[in-house]
């Protein structure tokens, strides 16, 4: 942390330029990004590494690409950029292409209606890469469970398995025109839950082919990311019931039913330490 009256750090933002996009999925759409601003971007450690997205709010009198620096200096807070915060779905360093996989329902939210006109040549700012997952090589088994915003982590994350690695994939969807095909060398058991049909609570369906895949017991490392309601289930899950230590896990709520991505941001520490005390409680 820097000291009082210590100079902010200077963000350096990223400059990326679309190259195409593809619709994957009625509600899934795929933006590349390229250009020189992505010169030695190393996304390769990681399986669920991220950018963030820089966004002008409504009615900015500036455009993208963003300086969010520049602007703060410049301008009130309430014209301030906002970032949105997107997978790595794929990094191809001789390309130097980007992909990112956008969930996209109409106008809602602020990334969805840019990649929905977002045409070759458009520029924008992003930081990153971050990232802090990759599949542990010494498991038993490994466990991937989210809806459609941990979807392209999911993928990259069976992608990366080798043969003869073992795996279960839970995944939301809205219904079975979101599914998308699986790549992978790895002995994989994919359920797709459709959330469109499932009916009773959100998230019970993956509830219960989670409870049934860790029937199997054995050293599993969990991958558990998406709409907090359902992450805080599954998490409760496998550290109460099935005491699987905290190191063998890599649990987010990336969003949460009902709530702005600021209003879920600003919650978010908050939630997190009353399930860990939850957990604690329980156990």
């Amino acid at each position: 942390m820097s000291a009082p009256g210590a100079p902010r750090r200077k963000r350096r933002p990223r400059t990326a330029e679309v190259v195409r996009t593809e619709q994957l999925t009625p509600h899934m759409l795929r933006v590349v990004l390229g250009g020189d601003g992505l010169a030695g971007f190393g996304a390769d450690e990681f399986t669920d590494h991220y950018v963030k997205l820089i966004f002008p709010p409504p009615g900015a009198p500036y455009a993208l690409p963003v300086d969010p620096d520049a602007v703060e200096a410049e301008h009130p807070r309430e014209l301030w950029p906002v970032t949105r915060t997107y997978t790595v779905r794929s990094w191809d360093a001789q390309r130097g292409e980007l992909a990112v996989d956008v969930v996209h329902h109409g106008d809602e939210g602020v990334a969805p209606p840019w990649a929905a006109v977002a045409q070759p040549g458009d520029r924008i700012s992003l930081f990153g890469p971050g990232g802090a997952y990759a599949p542990a090589a010494d498991a038993d088994w490994h466990l991937l469970v989210g809806d459609e915003s941990a979807l392209p982590a999911i993928l990259a994350t069976l992608e990366a398995l080798p043969a003869g690695a073992s795996a279960v994939a839970v995944v939301e969807v809205a219904d079975a025109g979101e599914e998308q095909p699986v790549v992978t060398a790895a002995d994989v058991e994919l359920t797709w839950v459709h959330r469109d049909s499932a009916g009773g609570e959100p998230g019970a369906a993956v509830l219960d082919a989670v409870r049934s895949a860790t029937a199997r017991g054995g050293d599993v490392h969990a991958f558990v990311h998406g709409e907090a309601d359902l992450v805080r289930a599954v998490r409760r899950h496998l550290r109460v019931e099935c005491e699987v230590p905290l190191e063998r896990l890599s649990v987010s709520g990336y969003w949460r039913r009902g709530r702005t991505d600021e209003r879920w941001r600003a919650e978010k520490r908050e939630w997190t330490a009353a399930v860990e005390q939850e957990e604690t409680a329980d156990s």
